[in-house]
């Protein structure tokens, strides 16, 4: 029997939660929220942080040295997720943030709502109240980076400049195939046209009142590709340090980053040799890479090829999955292809968990925009970290698991669910999913991609590198194509230290990996390591170590 104290206070901060963000609640499945959006002003962010400041008060109040079991993890989360979020909510990074990628406001609401499940007809009637808030969401996003602007928090000029044609894109697009009026809708008769004109009437005007002040006021005052990172805006470099350490769970100095990832980077090409020389029979590094890069025959020549490629990865994992991890009953995996109006600006996937009333399976989304221009070698690597056994499988399992608090159970911790997704794209090379070594360079240049992210994150917001440096650095130790890089570096101009999670968190499961291993000796199952990591949800790294270190203990 858990903590009655803790267990409300878990609840009221997943109500907040909900509350805050109810686009993720319709995602979850959790009704009561689909009409509503969330408000992203800086009332919105003042009432986000009395919200955590009470769940704190509520955690002073409860003795923690006598909670056993999960109530030990619940707290222990409670009180680090609170404490970076309000120090997220108050860096206010988000208002020097305007960009086109995943991050961005236009892209988020272009790409996400289209994807809310319509399977009754008050989720179909709430959708167009929702559609109809959507025009005053973008206008208080924009007073938002008016109010920053003032106060000398200017954006990128890349950003305002990859905004406008986003909007004059979308914009130039008929009504009837708007993708925010392309939902199939559940018992609401003219459900359709009420949708195209909250789209024409309110919508669209909203977002050609930001094509002109991006043009008229954002764009005289940008900040150029010299000036990319935080640490050219006031309050910056205290907000990135602030972002790191939300996004890794962990304490480590911008620059103790920046150097593991010199090391790692120095490592892999090793690695990049060694397999070069198999695969493609050179051993140059430089000669690797470019070959990887710039050899034509080794790029699809459609995008039904990348689908397929990608949804026989999954299939061949799916099968696979008895070698090095328990059977579980979870949500079924699918692959779709990332929205023509979100793709241009997007990453190469991303995935989004089941709906927990079972209406939508969890989905990897697939960005397969000028296939011509995607290297066949990465999608393998691609589909093992999103679907399974990656991140599918990290969330899905995390949604059966019961008797945890609701937040624990919805949790995304970025630095424990990129860990993991990075970790597996490895762990599937253990277990022989590769199809041969040619996709093998692509998991070497995928690990090199993410250790680059620590320099180069680090580089532009700490260091003031210039947006060409952190794309010549890429260039140079990574096989992503000229197109990919240039996405990826502008998504950590728009995220600050989101991308230090990966590695961060995949160098912290692997070390516990082998300190489990080493005390344990023939008594060490992969297996069920696995399943001590994982059958928590997602959890800080610090809390992860205690996790395994008590099953070692229990192990031994």
């Amino acid at each position: 029997m858990g903590d009655p104290q803790l267990a409300a206070l878990a609840q009221r901060y997943f109500d907040f939660h909900l509350a805050d963000n109810p686009t993720s609640a319709s995602f979850y499945g959790i009704a009561g929220y689909d009409d509503k959006l969330p408000d992203p002003s800086r009332d919105g962010d003042r009432a986000r942080l009395a919200h955590q400041a009470e769940i704190r008060t509520g955690l002073d109040a409860i003795d923690a040295r006598v909670l056993e079991g999960q109530d030990r993890i619940t707290y222990s989360m409670l009180a680090r997720l609170t404490a970076d979020q309000s120090a997220s909510i108050e860096a206010a990074l988000g208002e020097v943030g305007l960009s086109n990628t995943i991050t961005g406001p236009v892209s988020t609401m272009l790409s996400s709502l289209p994807r809310m499940s319509l399977n009754s007809e008050q989720r179909s009637r709430d959708y167009l109240v929702r559609l109809g808030s959507l025009g005053g969401y973008f206008d208080a996003v924009l007073d938002r980076y008016r109010q920053a602007a003032a106060e000398g928090r200017h954006q990128t000029r890349r950003g305002v400049l990859a905004v406008i044609e986003q909007i004059d894109d979308y914009l130039g697009t008929d009504l009837e195939s708007d993708p925010l009026v392309g939902p199939t809708p559940t018992g609401v008769d003219g459900w359709k046209e009420q949708a195209v004109a909250l789209v024409a009437e309110r919508v669209r005007p909203s977002l050609q009142r930001w094509r002109e002040a991006l043009e008229t006021e954002f764009l005289p005052v940008s900040r150029g590709d010299d000036e990319v990172g935080v640490c050219h805006v006031p309050g910056g470099l205290e907000g990135y340090a602030a972002a790191s350490r939300q996004f890794t769970t962990t304490d480590l100095t911008p620059e103790e980053v920046h150097r593991i990832g010199l090391e790692e980077v120095e490592r892999l090409r090793g690695e990049f040799a060694e397999i070069g020389a198999r695969a493609l029979g050179t051993a140059d590094v430089a000669e690797v890479v470019d070959r990887l890069r710039n050899d034509r025959s080794l790029r699809y020549a459609s995008s039904d090829e990348i689908l397929a490629d990608v949804t026989e990865a999954l299939r061949r994992a799916e099968a696979a999955l008895p070698k090095a991890f328990l059977d579980y009953d979870i949500a079924p995996c699918s692959v779709e292809v990332i929205p023509e109006a979100a793709a241009k600006g997007s990453t190469l996937a991303y995935y989004t968990v089941p709906a927990a009333d079972g209406s939508r399976p969890g989905t990897h989304w697939v960005n397969t925009y000028e296939p011509e221009s995607r290297a066949r070698y990465e999608y393998e690597a691609l589909a093992f970290h999103e679907s399974v056994p990656g991140h599918h499988l990290q969330f899905a399992l995390g949604q059966t698991l019961e008797g945890l608090p609701q937040f624990r159970r919805f949790a995304y911790v970025t630095a424990f669910g990129e860990g993991w997704g990075l970790y597996t794209e490895r762990l599937c090379d253990e277990i022989g999913l590769y199809s041969g070594d040619l996709q093998r360079l692509g998991m070497v240049s995928f690990d090199a991609w993410r250790a680059c992210r620590l320099v180069v994150d680090t580089g532009m917001h700490v260091f003031g590198w210039s947006r060409e440096r952190a794309v010549a650095y890429m260039r140079e130790n990574t096989a992503l194509s000229e197109a990919n890089i240039a996405n990826e570096v502008d998504r950590y101009i728009a995220w600050p230290g989101q991308a230090l999670a990966y590695m961060v968190g995949r160098r912290h499961i692997g070390a516990l990996r082998e300190r489990a291993r080493e005390a344990l000796g023939e008594a060490f199952d992969l297996r069920h390591f696995h399943d001590r990591v994982l059958s928590n949800g997602s959890i800080p790294l610090e809390t992860m170590t205690a996790v395994v270190e008590d099953w070692i203990a229990e192990s031994a």
